[in-house]
């Protein structure tokens, strides 16, 4: 599989949403949102410590990245109900994509070799993709620090805009 880069069109995908517009779970094919700016920001796992303060700076900058007129959906491999949990537990304002089956980390080339501790194992590097209004993938941002996530989504929002 070839790594994805910015000018690629992002791979489609059908899955679970859940949270924000799309309450306990709704069905939604990445196509459904041609002609909006998409930010899908892959997270290792729902509430872990530096997943939290990832989410929970997204939704202290919620207002300004819904004002952008981009959607913005969280995705990791956890299931809808632990979305549920962790949507209810810190109030988070936008919908999770619950990837069970790891077809949308694959896809994105997140899904890879982790080390902790010596051991080796598989799990989503944290990454941001975002996605023009015409499904084509504008910018990539690799190995995103939690804490500063929020800044670099709305840089990104402002630069697509022009």
């Amino acid at each position: 599989m070839s790594i994805l880069q910015a000018g690629d069109k992002a791979p489609s995908f059908t899955t679970t949403a859940v949270g924000g517009d799309y309450g306990k779970g709704t069905p939604l094919n990445l196509s459904d949102l041609k002609g909006t700016p998409v930010i899908l920001y892959f997270y290792p796992k729902d509430d872990t410590p530096g997943c939290t303060t990832q989410a929970c700076g997204i939704r202290e900058s919620w207002n300004a990245i819904k004002g952008s007129g981009a959607a913005l959906f969280g995705v990791s491999i956890d299931s809808a109900k632990s979305h549920e949990k962790f949507i209810s537990k810190f109030d988070l304002p936008f919908p999770l994509l619950s990837d069970t089956d790891k077809s949308i980390v694959e896809a994105y080339g997140v899904w890879v070799e982790k080390s902790m501790y010596g051991k080796k194992y598989m799990g989503t590097e944290r990454t941001t993709f975002v996605i023009d209004s015409k499904g084509k993938i504008a910018a990539i941002f690799p190995k995103v620090k939690p804490a500063e996530h929020a800044v670099i989504i709305l840089k990104a929002l402002k630069e697509l805009k022009g």
